[in-house]
């Protein structure tokens, strides 16, 4: 068995057992919704960088740690649903985001009051469970209670850096939107929780010392903000059919990326005109959004990015090179990193 479907085994045995503990009376559609949005689609990154956090550290393969690591796809979860609302995404992989389908359900069921409302409010309702369940799941992996205590001491260390994280971006979409603000925002709410954090969590469960945590951010860190920032290029220009989003979201919403912060500092003054005029524009249409593309590249702001990944690539591996790190482990990460980047979803 793959270990993806080893991750996948995991939560559907964790969400089958949560089944008879939903309250009676209490409509289930917000159950059934969570258990078709944490087990249709997804990368598994954050799970697979935790197990291999934990064998880089010499933890023998184990169902504990596949367990701790399948809670981290649910944490995921909680901050996808809470990111799509905060955001007014109405797509994710592919299929409505969990606050776009409560909404048109409301519709659809001719309810009384504000069907936006309440998709929204349900929304945060899932994320908040999938939170408490990530929680609920990793405490419960059958590992060690000294094994588990020394491993949730750092997800607890990401579940702040997420939320600040996410604070910031709020932030920064109402300040200069500079490129070392972007930089900033990925690191915290998206690179380091996407590889350092799980890295570290794996290691940590299987009891590594510091030495190894630090060679862990060493490598996460810069491959984490590399991953992001591929995000945020498929973001403007993938292909909707493959990547589950469209494309017009992340200009509509003039999401302060490193993208738009290095087109924007490099724009020539008709070109900044056409910017503020265009991005974050509700009513963008794809003209629109083809114009924006057409200055992000003139300017050289997506050639800029297309540096910034390589060379944070290159940062990584260097680091994964230097620190001693089993071989079978340092391939597999080694890896895991050209997939980060050279991928079109």
């Amino acid at each position: 068995m793959t270990l993806r479907a080893r991750f996948d085994a995991q939560l559907a045995g964790f969400l089958t057992g949560q089944g008879p503990q939903w309250p009676e009376g209490a409509p289930r559609g917000l159950f059934s919704t969570l258990q078709r949005f944490l087990l249709s689609g997804g990368k598994r990154l954050r799970p697979t960088f935790c197990y291999w956090g934990w064998r880089g550290a010499d933890g023998e393969d184990d169902p504990g740690i596949v367990t701790a690591a399948a809670a981290l796809e649910i944490f995921h979860a909680f901050a996808l649903i809470h990111d799509d609302i905060m955001d007014g995404s109405e797509r994710r992989r592919g299929e409505p985001s969990v606050h776009a389908f409560f909404a048109d359900l409301h519709t659809r069921s001719a309810w009384r009051g504000d069907a936006a409302r309440y998709g929204r409010s349900t929304a945060l309702l899932c994320g908040d469970l999938c939170a408490a369940w990530a929680d609920q799941m990793f405490l419960g992996c059958g590992l060690s209670d000294e094994q588990v205590s020394r491993g949730y001491a750092v997800f607890g260390a990401m579940r702040t850096e997420v939320i600040a994280g996410q604070y910031l971006d709020l932030v920064s979409g109402v300040g200069d939107g500079s490129t070392a603000s972007a930089l900033t925002v990925i690191r915290l709410k998206s690179a380091r929780y996407t590889v350092t954090r799980p890295l570290q969590i794996g290691a940590a469960l299987a009891g590594a010392g510091e030495g190894l945590l630090a060679d862990f951010a060493e490598f996460g860190d810069p491959l984490g903000d590399a991953f992001q920032l591929r995000d945020d290029v498929l973001g403007v220009f993938g292909d909707p059919a493959v990547t589950g989003k469209p494309v017009l979201d992340d200009l509509r919403e003039g999401k302060r990326t490193v993208l738009t912060a290095l087109a924007r500092e490099a724009a020539g003054h008709r070109q900044a005109a056409r910017i503020r005029a265009l991005l974050g524009s509700p009513d963008l249409d794809e003209e629109g959004a083809a114009e924006l593309r057409r200055i992000i590249v003139d300017t050289g702001a997506l050639d800029g990015v297309e540096r910034l990944i390589k060379l944070r690539v290159e940062s990584a591996l260097a680091a994964l090179a230097g620190s001693g790190i089993a071989p079978e482990v340092a391939a597999r990460l080694t890896a895991l990193a050209h997939e980060l980047v050279d991928r079109q979803r």
